[in-house]
Parts: C-alpha cells; structure tokens; sequence
C-alpha cells in the first residue's frame, strides 16, 4: 500500500509574511493536510482577530474588557483544570465555595455558612438554576395540597432573552409586564394584576437590559407581603442581579433588594460583568439551603470520587473561578466601591454632557440609588436637525470604533427608540471625553450633510446577559 509523504510546507528561517504558510488564503471549510509552523498560523490569526471591533470601545456590552496582569496569570494556570472535577481539583473546588459564602453574605443570607450556591459559566445559567428551582418548590408545594401543577407562570418585567428561554425549555408561562407609557420597567401594581394561584415566582431585574433602571423589589415585596395577608398566596421572588447584584452593595448599600427581604428566595449574577472577572463566570445563591429543592441536586460518581452538581453545564474551565476569588481578596468591599463610584461618576458626566447637546432627552442618568453605571436617551420629538435617527448616530460613531447601541423598546413601546453607554471599568472619564467630542462632530456632519434615507434597520444591540 502506497503512503503519502506529507512534507513541511516551511522554512524556519523565513519571516512570518515571506512563508509559504502566508502565501495563500488560510483554509475556511475544508478541514487541512498538512501541518504548519505555530508561529505563521499564530500570526496569520491574529491579524484576523484585528477585524473585531475594539472591546474597550464596546460600550455596549455589560462584561469585562479589562483585567489585572495577575488575573492573566492565574488564568495561565488554570487553563487545564476541569471546574467539574472536585475529586482531582479539591482546592479550586474550595475556592468556589468560598466565593459563594463571601456572596452568600455579601446579599445578606441569614446563614452564609450554611445556604447552597454554585458557579456557572455565566449569570444565563444561573438564572435559568433559579427559576427551575423556582418551578419546583411551587410544584411540590402544589403536589402535597392535591392542586394541579401542570400551567405554572412567573412574573418579570421587560427581561433579557434568557428567561423567555426558560420559559420555553422548561414549560412554564411567562407573564412579562408590557410597558407604558412612561413606565419602562416593572411596578408593584402591574404585578399583582398577574400574580394567581400557579405563580411560582416574581423576577425584579436589578439593572434592566434596556435602560439599566433597578427595578423595585422592595415595592414589590410589600405589596406580596400584603397579597399573602389578604388572600394566604405566598409568592417568592428571585432577583436577576446579573449586574446590580455587584453594584448595590458597594454602592448603594442601604438598598434593600436582596436577603434582607425574606420573600427573595434566590440570586443571580454574572461575576464577568461588575463582578470584574474574566469571561464564563456566573453565579446564583439561595437564600438558605432549604430553598433549593434536594431533588436537583445531582450525586455523580465521576473521575474517582462522588460529587454533588446542580449546574446546567458539566465540564468548564476553572480560571474564572479562581480570578472571580482573587478579585474578592484584592478588592475587597473598598476596592470594589472606589472602582465603581468611578463608573457611575463617568456615566452622570456622559450624561450631563449629552443633555447638553440639545437634541437628546436623558432616560436614564446613572443614578447610583435607581440603577447601574450607565445612560441612556432618545431623540427630541422635534429636534433631529438633519433628519437622522439614533441609528444613523450609531453607525456614525461606529466609524471612529465605538459601539453605541440604538434600539426599539419591547412590546407596547416599540415606537420609542433609546440608545445606550454602558460604563465598566477601564471606561474612564477622559475616554468618555473623547466619546463626547466624537458625538459632537456627528451632530455637525448631520447638520452639514443631512441624511436623505435614515437607517431604520437596527444596529446590534450588545445585549449579552451571560
């Protein structure tokens, strides 16, 4: 039988752009023969990846761009331990019970030594961990009354697109609060216009997607408490603090919006947004261990040791884990609160600023009471001078490398189109700066050169929850 000499395809003399490897286009669908010199492939993909936009300009997205140089390390070392295997990796294993106990009392647990909680590989996971366990307390709580379990519902308000996920991969109705008017986010008395018999939970948002407004869950949980006296339906809520759950306590902490109200069950949020750790960390936390059912609970025999899993996903690197806890020991509550105080101080000049531009009206100011380190804004009924929408501003900005998103509301207010600043750290007020002049010289090229045919198709949002 004949065999096929494969020869090297390079010289290891060769510059990076003088290889044979450079010489032609690099292979997109058919799977190659031949192996190539790492440094010519590493090259030639890295030049790709300059095709990305900027992530520090991304001013859209809620997760982390920037990190220590420890971090970077500490992620080099990580890089080969499976975050599942706790019989092979014991003390990343420890790490994240640890986080969860700082968490577990970071949101007021009143048995933070006690409650159960787990990492995920983003606060999506955790959310959706949160509602299954939701679903299934109110199920078994239906069960032992003889009641029928099979239409249950949950309340939220205008939600990222992972509960209507849950809702559907998990058969339950989701019963979003429509918008109006001037209200763009849940309240109490909508809320109890849907809440029955089958509700298994309310969802406040802490940190809404589409205006970054903290949604009241204080309110809600008197008027639930009120419900309960009146009529004996006792409804729990779990907050998606996919950002506000790393904000309010720094920040804001006489906010009540987490354990200390004793109707919130559980919490969720993503460590790769506010958290300030790498990419593929979440986090949900019950508020003591009986609120989460034991029958979702998973005893696997894997790897050589029996282990207790309640995640959704299975083998995950450990790195984000461990840069999750070194944040938490190198930050500590003052370092966290220094970080982003200087976001919410960025984002109230960005909004003080572009209030002052005139054609804007400011949703959203970056309040540290109300909501998260971020604007938002429409146009003036009357004022687009030039003819053009937040999209045609978007796409101006986008050429000088920002991502600044416009978009429509959801159902009942899709004719109210907003455009958003998301501020995270390593935005810092000298870039906001820029940004402003850079919004300024758009407005005068509108002005100078009208827009005959507006964009109307929407821009990318950037409205990544995990």
């Amino acid at each position: 039988m004949n065999k096929t000499n494969i020869t090297p395809t390079y010289n290891e003399n060769d510059d990076v752009y003088g290889s044979a490897d450079l010489a032609s286009e690099l292979p997109k669908s058919m799977f190659p023969t031949a192996e190539r010199n790492p440094r010519n492939v590493f090259n030639a993909i890295r030049d790709e990846l300059m095709l990305d936009g900027n992530s520090r300009q991304n001013l859209a997205t809620f997760c982390q761009t920037w990190v220590d140089d420890e971090i970077r390390e500490l992620m080099d070392l990580s890089i080969d331990k499976n975050m599942i295997d706790k019989d092979e990796y014991p003390q990343t294993a420890e790490i994240e019970a640890r986080c969860v106990r700082m968490l577990a009392d970071l949101w007021k647990s009143p048995t933070p030594d006690s409650t159960l909680g787990c990492s995920t590989i983003g606060s999506s996971e955790a959310a959706m961990l949160g509602g299954l366990a939701l679903k299934w307390q109110w199920r078994k709580k239906r069960a032992e009354q003889g009641l029928p379990t099979d239409k249950p519902n949950l309340i939220c308000g205008p939600v990222q697109v992972c509960w209507h996920k849950f809702a559907r991969y998990f058969d339950v109705e989701l019963r979003e609060i429509p918008l109006e008017g001037d209200r763009l986010i849940m309240n109490a008395e909508e809320v109890l216009k849907r809440v029955d018999e089958n509700t298994i939970g309310v969802v406040p948002t802490l940190g809404v997607t589409f205006t970054c407004q903290y949604e009241p869950v204080k309110e809600v949980s008197d008027a639930l408490d009120r419900l309960q006296q009146e009529t004996g339906l006792d409804i729990p809520m779990h907050i998606d603090g996919a950002s506000g759950a790393f904000l309010a306590p720094f920040c804001s902490p006489e906010l009540e919006w987490d354990f200390r109200l004793p109707r919130v069950k559980s919490i969720n949020s993503s460590g790769h947004k506010f958290g300030l750790a790498p990419l593929g960390a979440g986090w949900v936390v019950w508020r003591e261990a009986a609120d989460l059912p034991e029958e979702l609970i998973f005893n696997v025999n894997y790897l050589g040791g029996n282990m207790p899993t309640f995640a959704l996903n299975f083998s995950r690197p450990g790195g984000q884990i461990v840069a999750q806890y070194y944040n938490f020991l190198r930050l500590g509550r003052e370092g966290y609160a220094k970080i982003h105080n200087a976001c919410y101080a960025t984002a109230q000049h960005l909004a003080t600023e572009i209030g002052k531009l005139g054609p804007f009206e400011i949703l959203f100011d970056g309040d540290s009471d109300k909501g998260i380190p971020a604007l938002a804004w429409k146009l003036k009924d009357d004022s687009a001078i030039g003819g053009y929408t937040l999209y045609d501003l978007a796409e101006k900005l986008r050429a000088r490398g920002w991502q600044v998103p416009a978009y429509s509301m959801p159902t009942h207010r899709e004719d109210l189109v907003i455009q958003r600043i998301l501020v995270r750290h390593g935005v810092s007020y000298d870039l906001g700066c820029l940004l402003i002049e850079d919004i300024k010289r758009a407005l005068i090229e509108f002005e100078n050169h009208p827009v005959i045919n507006p964009v109307s198709a929407q821009v990318g949002s950037g409205f990544n929850h995990g």
